[in-house]
């Protein structure tokens, strides 16, 4: 199979797609691959690596779209991007169609079938191949929280972890999940005073269980969130619903009663975000203040330390890369329930539940997209 990787167009995104160990992997399994020049330049892989890899270089993202069947990207497909999709092009990337409906559309329409690393599961229920970014962005969101906590930054001018004599700050997670936990050990490290709020008490049992008294656990209630919120410094949203929009866990109201130059980071934002006064931000302006609150809700944040994260993605996508090489779109989805449950587009039809509800358009069953079924 022909496996094109484009260089990301989004703002500040330097990720991508394979890295020249993948792409290795790929032509010893007999496949080609077509990287655009350029693709991996912004974090340490040059033109050259990719060749000595076995990849063909192409001079611009039109030839390798029009080179490929199978499409690897990072991040949601921009709409110059989306133009060049076909019929015959599998697209496997980042997609998060719920808060998104425009894309949605364009991708029905391109009659591509586009597959969701974020909706892909395995055997326990979990999403590997959304897990190595939550990773990383619950630990970078301590990282900018602290940042913005900073006087010159618009906070409050609060040190995370204090100083003897002086109490630490209070951080505020909202959701025990992969970014969840990744942001707790990280505020816990700097000995800031760390509450992690969930609706799972069996989420919270085991994290008492895994951090014992250095980790507050709270079940999560209106109250309970009202009450931490307005009294915390620094405030991580860390909630997903697979495929949904997130749910808007803190209302303006609770926002207005923060004290000012306190900090909120919206890990959430690729789904629509749990903040209502979220909106999305970037790597080149990645906060605003509102009501006296610092708001960080850069969409692709784990591109800020594009590096580390392109080849902690690489680690847990390749295996379904070469699935899809291997056998090809239908017959890998078929094969694996797991990867079927990243099928989100297929011909024209939004094929997972979740997308669908939000979108408010009808869902239509992989298998029957597909024609399997």
């Amino acid at each position: 199979m022909r496996v094109g990787v484009p260089k990301e167009i989004k703002s500040e995104e330097n990720r991508v797609g394979l890295v020249p160990a993948s792409v290795r992997e790929l032509v010893h399994h007999r496949h080609e691959v077509i990287v655009e020049s350029h693709a991996g330049h912004g974090i340490g892989f040059d033109d050259d690596a990719y060749r000595a890899a076995g990849a063909a270089i192409a001079k611009s993202a039109d030839e390798v779209f029009a080179r490929a069947e199978l499409i690897v990207k990072v991040k949601e497909p921009q709409p110059g991007e989306i133009q060049r999709l076909q019929a015959h092009h599998v697209l496997f990337t980042y997609l998060h169609l719920a808060p998104d409906p425009g894309q949605a559309k364009a991708l029905m329409a391109s009659d591509c079938t586009a597959i969701a690393y974020e909706t892909v599961t395995n055997e326990r229920g979990g999403l590997p191949l959304l897990a190595p970014m939550s990773e990383v962005a619950g630990r970078m969101a301590i990282q900018v929280g602290a940042h913005c906590l900073e006087k010159r930054q618009g906070g409050a001018g609060i040190l995370l972890g204090g100083v003897p004599g002086v109490a630490a700050a209070k951080v505020v997670i909202l959701g025990g999940g992969v970014s969840g936990t990744n942001a707790a050990r990280m505020a816990m490290g700097l000995e800031a005073h760390v509450t992690v709020i969930d609706k799972s008490l069996p989420r919270l049992y085991d994290l008492d269980l895994q951090f014992g008294s250095r980790l507050h656990t709270v079940f999560a209630t209106r109250e309970a969130i009202e009450k931490h919120v307005v009294e915390a410094d620094l405030v991580i949203g860390a909630v997903l619903v697979p495929g949904a929009a997130a749910p808007k866990l803190v209302t303006r109201e609770m926002i207005k009663r923060m004290r000012r130059g306190s900090v909120i980071v919206d890990i959430s934002i690729d789904q629509g975000g749990c903040f209502e006064t979220s909106r999305p931000t970037t790597h080149a302006e990645p906060t605003y203040v509102e009501d006296g609150v610092v708001h960080y809700c850069v969409t692709n944040m784990p591109g800020g330390v594009a590096r580390t994260s392109a080849i902690a993605l690489n680690n847990a996508t390749l295996p379904f890369v070469v699935a899809l090489a291997d056998k090809g779109a239908k017959d890998a989805l078929l094969a694996d329930p797991h990867l079927r449950n990243g099928l989100n587009v297929s011909s024209g039809k939004i094929t997972h539940p979740a997308v669908a509800q939000a979108l408010g358009v009808p869902w239509t069953r992989p298998e029957q997209a597909l024609g399997l079924a």
